[in-house]
């Protein structure tokens, strides 16, 4: 408990935790984050990646930022109140070619591919050609908590089956890695939704924004998800994993319909 404790408090003290705001930085209005940003709040010292689909993503812990960044200089302040605008769309996995990481349940060591795909290194030959001599030095345990971020790869057999700069190269962003693609965007007004027939194909976000003036909803037929309430300039954000038909309605408002076919 108290090692766990230490890491968040050298984790929030790199990010002036507790400091005055002045002395870090000024609060931007979410309309000037763009995709690909770090943000964080006023109030506490947790660091997310602003993805390209509108979404924000958590960084489960230290050792997985630092795969991806240096240092924190790049953080921008925004209020508490628009930190609560941006739903968390996922946990940020560790950047691939970086190092290798295990779980205490599992004596298999992984490299890491493109999305979060785990590589079994087969052999201590294998992970000596791949990381070098003190390959057991970049090894980080991730707790079994966080596992299920990742997906099961090809396992690694020779040192021609993976290559760690190619796959630092290729990977140089979260939007990247989690291959986060820009939303489509839906507007409601007081009497419609403005496109309330939509294709989209699988793996699109929609993003809904009331630009009525009165509260809306969009809210699935069979209830399985919805927006809840939403106040003029409210939003909500929707990934559509799976391929179907989506019929969905204004809570407040019933006659107000849309459709989404998935394909």
């Amino acid at each position: 408990m108290k090692k766990i404790l230490a890491v968040m408090t050298a984790f929030g003290m790199v990010l002036g935790f507790n400091l005055p705001l002045s002395a870090q930085a000024a609060v931007l209005p979410l309309a000037q984050i763009q995709p690909g940003d770090l943000i964080r709040g006023t109030s506490f010292p947790a660091v997310y990646y602003y993805g390209r689909d509108g979404f924000r993503y958590v960084f489960p812990n230290d050792k997985a930022y630092f795969t991806w960044y240096s240092d924190f200089s790049s953080v921008k302040w925004i209020s508490d109140a628009d930190m609560g605008k941006v739903q968390i769309g996922g946990n940020v996995t560790y950047r691939p070619g970086v190092k290798m990481i295990k779980i205490n349940s599992d004596p298999k060591t992984y490299a890491i591919s493109r999305g979060g795909k785990l590589r079994w290194v087969t052999s201590e030959a294998v992970a000596i050609s791949l990381f070098g001599s003190n390959w057991n030095k970049k090894i980080d345990d991730v707790p079994d908590g966080f596992f299920p971020n990742y997906s099961m790869g090809a396992d690694i057999e020779t040192a021609s089956d993976y290559n760690a700069a190619n796959e630092l190269a290729d990977t140089t962003t979260v939007d990247q890695d989690k291959s986060l693609r820009a939303p489509t965007y839906l507007d409601i007004t007081d009497n419609a939704y403005s496109q309330p027939n939509l294709t989209i194909s699988v793996g699109s976000v929609v993003r809904w924004t009331n630009k009525g003036a009165n509260k809306h909803t969009a809210t699935a037929d069979d209830l399985s998800w919805g927006s809840g309430t939403m106040d003029p300039n409210g939003a909500y954000s929707k990934l559509f994993k799976t391929a179907g038909t989506y019929t969905y309605f204004c809570s407040y408002h019933p006659t107000m319909r849309g459709t989404i076919t998935v394909q």
